[in-house]
C-alpha cells in the first residue's frame, strides 16, 4: 500500500500480514493527533477489544511535530518529539489490540488546506483497504483547526467512494469541544460504562502529553463521568460514562449538502432549544 509521504507507516499490532489486517477492519477512527483516538473513540475500541469479528483500526493524519512539551520532553526537537508520538501511538495500538494503527505523516498546514489533494487520496486507499463498517473522526464543532481539517478531509474521501464501497455510518466526535450542548435528539451516545482499567490505559501511554502539562487522561475520564450523569435531569444514571458524537452519515452520502450549512441545523437547534425553554419559563 502506497501513501504520497515515504515516511508514513502501517503498524500491525499482532503482525498480520497487512492486507488482511487492514481488510478485518469493521471500526476505523481517522484523528488529528497521535493520542485523539483514545480521548474520542474509546468506546468503538472497547467494542471490538478481544472479539473476533470485529477490529478497530486507528489512523493519524499529522505528524505531531507541533505539540506543547514540558518535563524532560521540554528540549526535544521537533523531530524527536514526532519519533516519541509515533512511539507512543504504537504502544496505545497493543494495548488497544488494534487491527492496525496507520501514520500518514502530514504537517497540519497541509491537513488545514483544502486545495492539497494528498490526504484526500491516501484516506480514500484506506478507506478501501479497510472497508469499514462505521467510520469516526473529528465533529465538525471543534474548535481545533486541524481536527476540522481532518474532518472535512475525510468527508471528501468517503464522497469519492461508491455508494456501495461506502461504510453504514460516519459519526464525528468530541475532542476540543465537548458535544453535550447538543440537543439530546441529535447525540449519538456511546456508553463507556465499562473496562474502565483500559480505558485509563489507552490514554495513560500518551506520556510525552500528560507530563508535558495536559492531563488528557484525567480530564477525559472525568468529561465522560460528567455527561453520564448529567444527561438525564429526571432519572438515575444508566452508565457510568458517556462519550456523544454527532452523525454524519448524510454529508457523506448527499456531496450537496454544504458542511457549513450541515453545522449550522445542528447549532440552530441547540438555540431553538435554549430559547422556547426561556419563553416557557417566563
Amino acid at each position: 500500500m502506497k501513501f504520497h509521504l515515504n515516511t508514513a507507516e502501517i503498524y500491525i499490532p499482532d503482525n498480520e500480514p497487512m492486507e488482511s489486517a487492514l481488510a478485518r477492519t469493521t471500526h476505523l477512527c481517522l484523528a488529528a493527533h497521535q493520542d485523539d483516538i483514545e480521548i474520542m473513540a474509546a468506546q468503538p475500541i472497547i467494542e471490538c477489544f478481544q472479539q473476533k469479528d470485529k477490529w478497530f483500526t486507528g489512523v493519524v493524519v499529522t505528524d505531531g511535530r507541533g505539540s506543547p512539551r514540558n518535563s524532560i520532553y521540554e528540549h526535544y526537537s521537533d523531530d524527536e518529539m514526532r519519533l516519541v508520538r509515533f512511539k507512543e501511538q504504537r504502544k496505545a495500538a497493543i494495548v488497544g489490540e488494534f487491527a492496525a494503527q496507520v501514520m500518514l505523516d502530514y504537517p497540519s498546514k497541509i491537513i488545514k488546506d483544502a486545495s492539497k489533494v494528498e490526504p484526500v487520496d491516501d484516506i480514500v486507499a484506506i478507506l478501501r483497504a479497510t472497508k469499514p463498517k462505521v467510520v469516526y473522526t473529528h465533529n465538525l464543532a471543534d474548535k481545533h483547526d486541524t481536527h476540522v481539517g481532518v474532518a472535512l478531509r475525510v468527508i471528501e474521501a468517503l464522497r469519492k467512494l461508491d455508494p456501495a464501497e461506502r461504510p453504514e455510518r460516519c459519526v464525528g466526535c468530541e475532542v476540543w469541544r465537548a458535544l453535550d450542548w447538543l440537543v439530546d435528539s441529535d447525540k449519538v451516545t456511546m456508553d463507556l460504562s465499562h473496562h474502565e482499567n483500559l480505558q485509563l490505559a489507552l490514554l495513560g501511554v500518551f506520556d510525552s502529553q500528560i507530563v508535558g502539562g495536559k492531563r488528557y487522561d484525567l480530564a477525559s475520564m472525568g468529561r465522560r463521568r460528567a455527561n453520564a450523569t448529567y444527561f438525564e435531569s429526571h432519572g438515575v444514571d444508566d452508565a457510568q460514562g458517556l462519550s456523544y458524537g454527532m452523525d454524519m452519515t448524510a454529508l457523506m452520502n448527499d456531496a450537496t449538502i454544504d458542511p457549513k450549512e450541515f453545522i449550522r441545523e445542528f447549532v440552530q437547534r441547540f438555540a431553538t432549544d435554549v430559547l422556547e425553554r426561556v419563553g416557557r419559563m417566563s
